[in-house]
């Protein structure tokens, strides 16, 4: 789309859109992206009296014919400077330098040294075929692996045999890393077998969503017009993953910008009813988990998408908390609300994998220093303070049948037969997750609306909302963020000595993913057609040790994540 720059008639001083706008009361309420916009529609080259009424409507501004007049005259002779600005390459890795942080005022931390410590396990043996294996959880397998019972070679030489068989029914991978897992794995039976075992990932095969960069392999977003796109840098998440001697099998799939488990290739489907889609858009990482075709996945999350691909799939997903994991190298879709997180079979496997990709790495200025993640899994509960969400267990939430219902309410008959008592929480309904992450996902993907490269997407209304996204004036997204610090400060009154809180997923999802608080979704159920179910847990923020600890001890007590898909 050209942008051409309009021609000035006399010697009337050049002042910038802001300045002009404060000066007459008007600060930057109305966006130069709808007057753009206007101007797309229409021969003239520059903005009219008629545009910038229309404007000053979706604004909710009443002006004058003098006032739009002055108006009209401060807004043409300020045109060169937005193509000065357009001018300026910024790619979709150029994160502003306003840095959301969860906190409100009052709130501390302890101060401590990370460390992991897993919880009591029974001893493990190799079973005759090793594929029996495929669906065990990150901490037994590990002791495979520690015990010399199973060298990372053989056990990625497994689940690179999974992926590739089952694939084509599910349509979870984008690419298998083969060469770089064959290396790694090699790699790490020579480490342990010399003794230097690095830890309970060491040697474990895992996938990351196709968002995240690895260098030497396509990062495609799951949209056509990126299909062949590849970074020379690893993401900081596959970096420490490295370190921790976990190994890349595969790029799993991710709807097409991040979006749904629609991508370039298809639909990606849920094991246990590959007549469904996976939902998303962490979509490959939830299948692949499910289906035993990785140890572990690693999936991002901006409004729901981590969580919802676990409960569809029946797998844990963990939405840490805004921060905690650094988001270097992967594709930003909203830069105050993405993150980073886990998709495993148990609450613990998500422990494991958050304390080895958590903390700051100098690259993502979001990450705060001296928060580390502190894990034991032998936690004494006794003294936790869990809260319930409601009226959201009395409501019908969207798209939740009877079953879901009776398996939420189930949940809490479950806690509470644990010993633990539950007490009504009601927390803030106010939803603009979507408006601002939809805002920020235009800025990220101006110069691909720009250029005409939208019109390849596969999903053509996401392509038109990102466009429209572009006409929300500056203030109203900024007022907007004021409003979040107004919820965030709600939320933590509301959740005042509360430790976890039990809700519907989707309840809380865009509160949340707003606010920043952690929140892991755990299987508790099934339907009568034998598709999974799901309940969600929301932490305090960086509280994903007690958060995790309480799904530990759900999951012991319940046991839904040992069943799996029959493939």
């Amino acid at each position: 789309m050209e942008r051409n720059p309009v021609a000035k008639d006399g010697a009337q001083s050049r002042r910038s859109f802001l300045s002009y706008f404060s000066g007459i009361g008007l600060s930057s309420t109305l966006m130069p992206g709808l007057l753009w916009g206007c101007m797309q529609e229409a021969e003239e080259q520059e903005v009219t009296l008629a545009m910038t009424r229309t404007a000053a409507q979706v604004a909710g501004l009443d002006f004058s014919d003098e006032e739009l007049e002055m108006i009209v005259d401060g807004v043409n002779q300020s045109l060169e400077r937005f193509e000065e600005i357009r001018a300026t390459p910024l790619e979709n890795s150029v994160m502003p330098p306003l840095h959301f942080i969860p906190m409100v005022s009052g709130m501390e931390f302890d101060h401590v040294e990370g460390s992991l410590r897993l919880g009591e396990r029974s001893p493990v043996t190799r079973p005759a075929d090793l594929e029996d294996v495929a669906f065990w959880s990150v901490t037994d397998l590990a002791q495979l692996i520690e015990s010399r019972q199973v060298r990372p070679s053989e056990l990625t030489e497994m689940y690179i045999s999974r992926l590739n068989r089952y694939n084509p029914t599910l349509n979870c991978v984008v690419t298998l890393t083969e060469s770089r897992a064959r290396t790694l794995a090699e790699q790490a039976d020579t480490e342990i077998a010399e003794g230097r075992y690095r830890g309970p990932l060491h040697g474990i095969p895992w996938g990351a969503k196709d968002i995240i960069s690895a260098r030497g392999y396509p990062t495609t977003w799951g949209a056509a017009p990126f299909e062949n796109q590849a970074f020379d840098l690893d993401a900081t998440v596959v970096e420490r993953l490295d370190e921790a001697g976990a190994i890349l099998v595969a790029k799993l799939t991710t709807g097409e910008l991040a979006f749904g488990d629609n991508w370039f290739g298809g639909r990606t489907n849920n094991p246990w009813d590959p007549e469904q889609g996976s939902s998303g858009s962490s979509a490959g990482s939830g299948s692949a988990t499910a289906a035993g075709l990785v140890g572990f996945a690693i999936g991002t999350d901006t409004g729901g998408s981590i969580l919802s691909p676990a409960v569809r799939c029946g797998v844990v997903g963990l939405r840490p908390t805004f921060g905690r994991v650094s988001r270097y190298g992967v594709m930003a879709a909203g830069y105050s609300l993405d993150k980073i997180g886990p998709m495993c079979r148990t609450a613990e496997d998500c422990a494991v994998v958050l304390h080895a990709i958590a903390g700051p790495d100098g690259k993502d200025m979001s990450v705060p220093r001296g928060v580390p993640f502190d894990w034991d899994g032998d936690a004494d509960l006794s003294a936790l303070r869990i809260g319930y969400f409601a009226s959201a267990f009395e409501e019908e939430q969207p798209r939740q049948g009877e079953e879901d219902r009776a398996n939420a309410e189930a949940t809490l008959s479950t806690l509470r037969g644990m010993g633990f008592s539950l007490e009504a929480v009601e927390i803030p309904r106010n939803d603009l997750t979507y408006f601002i992450e939809y805002v920020e996902r235009a800025a990220g993907f101006a110069e691909f609306a720009r250029s005409g490269q939208d019109q390849g997407l596969r999903r053509q209304n996401h392509r038109g909302e990102l466009r429209v996204s572009q006409l929300v004036p500056a203030v109203e997204y900024l007022q907007a963020n004021r409003i979040r610090m107004l919820l965030m400060e709600e939320l933590a009154q509301a959740l005042d000595g509360i430790d976890v809180l039990v809700a519907p997923w989707r309840s809380i999802n865009p509160l949340t993913s707003m606010t920043g608080h952690p929140v892991v979704a755990v299987p508790n159920g099934f339907t009568g057609q034998l598709t999974p179910t799901g309940i969600a847990f929301m932490g305090s923020i960086y509280g994903e040790n007690t958060l995790l600890a309480l799904a530990k001890a759900y999951q012991e007590e319940t046991g839904f994540h040992e069943r799996y898909p029959a493939l």
